[in-house]
């Protein structure tokens, strides 16, 4: 099997290295993909973005499987391409693909399958902002409606930190935003990898979204990440699966719009039960580059048994014992203005239990590694434990010389040292019923 790998980040990275040791794939080629992606990988300079481009090039590679990493081509389409011209591509459509591209097309979609969220208001002026605001109160949540690579969300105390947001949404051009009531409780990242029909949950892991320790600072596309999580309910996978992953693909099905690929739901743990914060199209990052690191299953394969219609035939998903770590390395001043250009000395990055997943990087004129983007890469271990995993991770990060670049010191900290209580499912269950007005009010 050949496969092509659309994108260029540390998630693509992953799927690569981690296609490349799948005994049925042949060939594993990547577009544009980043310089250290030729270890597992030929790759060509391709927009992601341009449809005609990259069906092009599946064509002239003969490809068996496209597999779609970023957001923005889904959005643009470039799955409905692939398939038009005969390719199999795991990928949604750009009509399923809204469930991501737009915050308030999911929350008419959940809605409609009686999926738990946070209750919502969609907003097209700032005096509508304003309303929502009072209505639910501090902490205030309020997100772009469209793509915003993981940065369009501010969550604050401060009223007129919320206002200005929005405000700045309306000035760049957008024409609405959405404002939700606050989720308290812990964050859970749930992917599933989905062929229309069925629905296959991957191992629950978490992120860690904020630029700093402690939780502070702005959002970013998040900074590390862990899996599993051992504070969570045993079966939290095929509950979710089962109550919000599912009944999410039958309604877009019978929409029309069937989601072929991958369906990651941001889920709150609240008091109240599970509650949807929010979906993304694809494999998130950075939590696919420690969950691929665990999975045991031949990914090439499961993935076109998606691609095709046949995920109910595929055998089950298969993680190894253990735990993975991953810390993102970011280049000083992202998610605002990130330092690029810094040279990045390569020698240094060669140790078998530690992979580095590039993200941003690429090369000067003189064919140096250097910084080209926020995320530089993501620094991902395994262990027997997750203190065992996440010091083997520190240990490589904090003995790298890297330049002007930063990372959160706090991954996963809470979690290997038994300080995140386990959660107790609530008295009416993890997924409480909403009435008919409740629902109504998340479109």
């Amino acid at each position: 099997m050949k496969v092509l790998v659309i994108g260029s980040g540390a998630r693509e990275h992953a799927l690569a290295y981690t296609l490349e040791r799948d005994p049925e794939v042949t060939e594993v080629h990547v577009a544009p993909g980043n310089p250290r992606m030729t270890e597992v990988a030929q790759l060509h300079a391709v927009d992601p973005e341009d449809a005609a481009a990259v069906t092009q090039v599946a064509r002239e590679l003969g490809v068996d499987l496209v597999v779609i990493g970023p957001e923005a081509p889904l959005v643009a389409g470039v799955a409905d391409a692939l398939r038009e011209a005969g390719f199999a591509c795991f990928g949604p459509s750009a009509a399923a693909a809204r469930i991501e591209g737009s915050k308030a097309f999911a929350k008419e979609v959940m809605a409609a399958a009686g999926v738990p969220t946070a209750r919502a208001r969609v907003c097209r002026s700032a005096d509508e902002v304003a309303a929502a605001l009072d209505e639910f109160g501090a902490p205030h949540v309020v997100k772009d409606d469209g793509l915003a690579a993981g940065k369009g969300v501010v969550v604050t105390e401060d009223r007129q930190a919320a206002l200005d947001h929005a405000a700045a949404v309306f000035e760049a051009g957008g024409e609405t935003v959405v404002v939700e009531e606050f989720l308290s409780g812990p964050e859970v990242s749930l992917f599933a990898i989905c062929d229309g029909t069925t629905a296959v949950p991957m191992q629950a892991s978490q992120d860690f979204k904020r630029a700093q320790d402690g939780d502070r600072g702005p959002n970013t596309g998040g900074m590390g990440a862990y899996t599993p999580l051992s504070w969570t309910p045993a079966d939290l996978e095929e509950q979710v699966t089962e109550h919000i992953i599912q009944p999410v693909i039958d309604e877009l099905a019978r929409r029309g719009t069937p989601f072929v690929g991958l369906l990651y739901a941001g889920l709150a743990l609240t008091p109240k039960g599970v509650k949807v914060i929010e979906f993304n199209a694809r494999f998130g990052d950075p939590e696919t580059q420690p969950l691929l690191l665990q999975l045991e299953s031949p990914l090439g394969q499961v993935l076109s048994a998606a691609a095709n219609g046949k995920l109910a035939d595929a055998p089950p998903l298969k993680f190894s014992n253990g735990y993975a770590v991953g810390v993102v390395v970011a280049a000083d001043g992202y998610p605002d203005k990130p330092v690029t250009g810094t040279r990045i000395f390569e020698g240094q990055f060669r140790s078998g239990n530690i992979k580095l997943f590039h993200g941003g990087t690429g090369r000067d004129e003189l064919g140096n590694l250097i910084v080209t983007g926020g995320r530089v890469m993501t620094v991902t271990g395994k262990g027997h434990t997750l203190a065992f995993a996440r010091n083997m991770v520190y240990a490589a990060v904090n003995a790298f010389h890297l330049e002007k670049v930063f990372w959160r010191s706090d991954i996963a900290e809470k979690a290997a040292h038994h300080q995140i209580p386990t959660y107790q499912v609530p008295e009416g269950g993890l997924f409480q019923v909403e009435s008919t007005s409740e629902r109504s009010e998340q479109a």
